[in-house]
């Protein structure tokens, strides 16, 4: 789990910094129109829409409590890949050498009852 919290924290500090970045230096909708202006813009969108979906998936998948599930699907929607980053390096914290915890949360208890 090292090498997960590791590569977390620094795709956190990159989205963070990319994020600050675009707030500080670009125009949301002038550059988001240029963006939609060209084909593989739209399938830059688009492929990170679906990373977002499939992600949120699991988020709701390990999450026990829909409203938390709600609130990372709905920050995963806004600000995109830094909230996984954060919600992943959390979970790193949050179960210590445990892949099993980490991957399936409140439901890794179905583990043993599938056996």
């Amino acid at each position: 789990m090292k090498t997960g919290k590791l590569i977390a924290w620094i795709c956190l500090i990159a989205m963070t910094a990319g994020l600050m970045n675009g707030f500080i230096n670009g125009d949301f909708f002038k550059d988001g129109g240029e963006l939609l202006s060209n084909p593989w813009g739209i399938m830059s969108l688009i492929d990170l829409y679906v990373g977002f979906a499939i992600f949120s998936m699991w988020i709701a998948f390990r999450e026990e409590s829909k409203i938390t599930s709600f609130v990372w699907i709905i920050l995963m929607m806004i600000l995109g890949f830094f909230t996984a980053s954060l919600y992943i390096l959390i979970l790193f914290y949050k179960n210590n050498d445990d892949w099993i915890g980490f991957f399936f949360g409140d439901r890794k208890d179905i583990l043993n009852t599938n056996n």
